[in-house]
């Protein structure tokens, strides 16, 4: 297939279009046609169409065309016949005693190809084109599915997607609308989270959480597919195994990481009224750290405990990123600017001598930030 482009975007975009004289009558002969078929030519070098095919009947006109998907195809039309009609009843006199107008207003287009099933990752179905039906079944264009339900479809559905994984593995997401009760901030304890490198979340309260590296635990296996994956030849069936072996496995981390971040998220929500944790830059940490802030999974794990949070009555406050939380000594406030070296993992204070844990101190002070701001000063 060959591709076009602009300033913009790269594209083919092939129509089939179909016009016909008012009432369907037989005028276009007699000279007509061939008349006709010279201004469509104009009228397509001069909007930079390409006029792949054309057939002149005479009681309708068929082209086949491909034009710039910005431009569209419905401007094309709409100037191909109004030049035509124009020019035409100008030069055969007989045409308007005929016809009041020489065209219809409607006309007919398809589209011209189409992509392999395969191709599509996921699409989406408004309120029509598909139905649920009785022991988990869904219609979509006449054609019925049998489904898994992992939960039940609750309020109206507005929209529904079907998403195509890696693996092959089909998904139906469901969009609904319902009437949920609004969960009223709760009473309790409160806490300050600081993301770090050296383990998951180190707590104000001495509660750390450590977080498994689900890819690295894998990395061997992952080593080991990708080098199978790499000696097959290309477009074979093995091949095509081989990479189906190296999405499973890729989904197993994923799996297990968001099992870990669902657990964990109920246990802190659970546990805690006020989570105070840092508003992170997780793109500039990826840039600087790379793999390790992947595979911890920072900004997933945030949404998870945000929807855990609405969902029980928690509130989760984020403190300002620029809030220099690892170089405040949480007893005096005594700023201490040669913690900005990330090597320096403890320190004294200078003014009250109050040795410092790098993490717990910014967790305390993370804490300090938001109870503050969400409660007052303290």
């Amino acid at each position: 297939m060959k591709y076009k482009s602009n300033n913009n975007i790269v594209y083919s975009c092939k129509y089939h279009v179909v016009f016909c004289p008012k009432y369907r009558r037989k005028v276009l002969n007699n000279g007509v046609d061939e008349r006709l078929k010279e201004l469509i030519n104009n009228i397509c070098q001069e909007l930079h169409v390409d006029l792949i095919e054309m057939e002149v009947m005479p009681d309708h006109v068929h082209l086949f065309l491909e034009v710039d998907p910005q431009f569209g195809i419905h401007k094309v039309v709409k100037r191909i016949k109004g030049i035509s009609s124009r020019i035409l009843r100008e030069e055969f006199s007989w045409l308007k005693s005929r016809l009041p107008t020489l065209w219809t207003n409607s006309y007919f287009v398809s589209t011209v190809g189409k992509a392999p099933i395969r191709k599509y990752k996921s699409f989406t179905l408004k309120q029509a084109g598909w139905k649920l039906l009785k022991g988990n079944i869904i219609k979509i264009n006449k054609q019925k599915y049998k489904y898994f339900k992992s939960r039940d479809i609750e309020g109206i559905v507005k929209t529904i997607t079907i998403k195509r994984d890696t693996l092959g593995d089909i998904y139906l997401y469901f969009v609904c609308e319902t009437n949920e009760n609004k969960v009223l901030a709760r009473t309790g304890k409160s806490v300050g989270y600081d993301f770090g490198l050296k383990q998951f979340l180190t707590a104000s309260d001495n509660e750390d959480i450590k977080a498994p590296l689900f890819f690295k635990q894998n990395a061997n296996d992952i080593k080991k597919a990708n080098r199978i994956l790499s000696r097959k030849k290309k477009t074979s069936n093995h091949r095509r195994l081989a990479k189906i072996a190296l999405a499973r496995l890729h989904k197993k981390i994923s799996n297990q990481r968001k099992d870990f971040h669902f657990k964990l998220a109920n246990k802190i929500c659970s546990e805690y009224a006020l989570i105070c944790i840092e508003d992170l830059n997780i793109k500039g940490m990826q840039k600087r750290w790379g793999r390790k802030i992947s595979d911890y999974g920072f900004s997933e794990f945030i949404k998870i405990l945000e929807y855990k949070a609405r969902e029980i009555g928690s509130i989760v406050q984020k403190i300002d990123r620029y809030y220099p939380s690892s170089q405040i000594c949480h007893v005096c406030g005594t700023k201490n600017p040669e913690t900005k070296n990330l090597a320096v993992r403890e320190w004294i204070c200078a003014k009250c001598k109050t040795s410092h844990d790098r993490d717990r101190n910014a967790a305390i002070n993370i804490w300090k930030v938001g109870a503050s701001t969400f409660f007052g000063e303290i």
